[in-house]
């Protein structure tokens, strides 16, 4: 085999190597800052859109102005506000705090926490307002106090309603996720750079990252309209 063929056979299976293994690390770390941010951020949402639906300015304001400055606002402001903002707070850098927050993957997981719970919050109020009156009086002529009905009536049928609108919220944050490479963090967007500043080859690097984006986005579609139909299955035709 000629020594110019070898060389390039070379080059090509560690270019390969180099790149999967990137691949792999910033698949994970796209993943856990995903998840977490989502569960987090679901977990806040739910509390915040159940004051969100109160009738006292005094509950329902603060929820409000908070979803409204955090959808508001470019997530990428955000994320610059608060990577750089907690260094600044005086005497956090002699707390147990900077052990914390001075990675950069905590501060993007807190952005993209506050994000998401925002427009989280919105999409389970909007699917809770949208309750049937019908199914809360129901609830009420069975005695069911206003816990009881959250819990078992209000909450469930919310939840039918939400997941279509909250699977495009998923999808979003997934996308989204791309910008945590601006704070040093190597996700998958951040792993097709360091491919394209060591071999010079964006193509390659960029349209890898893009189809790895585009198999996420899939799985979460299926995933999301196999939970769509199996919450909505009692609105099939029967022996359909």
């Amino acid at each position: 085999m000629p020594d110019f063929i070898a060389q390039w056979l070379n080059q090509n299976e560690v270019f390969t190597a180099i790149t999967v293994a990137h691949y792999w690390d910033g698949l994970v770390t796209t993943v856990q800052l995903v998840f977490l941010s989502l569960l987090l951020g679901l977990m806040v949402a739910l509390p915040l859109a159940i004051m969100r639906t109160s009738k006292s300015p005094f509950i329902s304001g603060p929820v409000w102005l908070y979803t409204y400055l955090f959808r508001g606002t470019p997530l990428l402001i955000q994320l610059y506000i608060i990577y750089y903002g907690i260094a600044q707070i005086e005497g956090i850098q002699d707390t147990f705090w900077w052990t914390i927050f001075r990675e950069p993957f905590y501060p993007a997981l807190l952005a993209f926490t506050l994000n998401t719970a925002a427009y989280t919050t919105e999409i389970i109020r909007g699917a809770i307002v949208a309750t049937p009156v019908g199914e809360i009086e129901a609830a009420k002529a069975y005695g069911m106090s206003w816990a009881l009905r959250m819990r078992r009536i209000v909450l469930p049928s919310a939840a039918r309603r939400a997941v279509q609108a909250y699977s495009n919220e998923v999808i979003f944050m997934l996308h989204a996720s791309a910008i945590a490479s601006v704070v040093t963090i190597v996700d998958l967007t951040g792993a097709a750079r360091n491919i394209y500043s060591r071999f010079y080859a964006p193509f390659d690097a960029f349209i890898g990252v893009a189809v790895l984006y585009m198999l996420l986005t899939f799985i979460l579609v299926y995933v999301f309209r196999r939970l769509e139909r199996r919450l909505l299955r009692h609105q099939r035709p029967v022996g359909g």
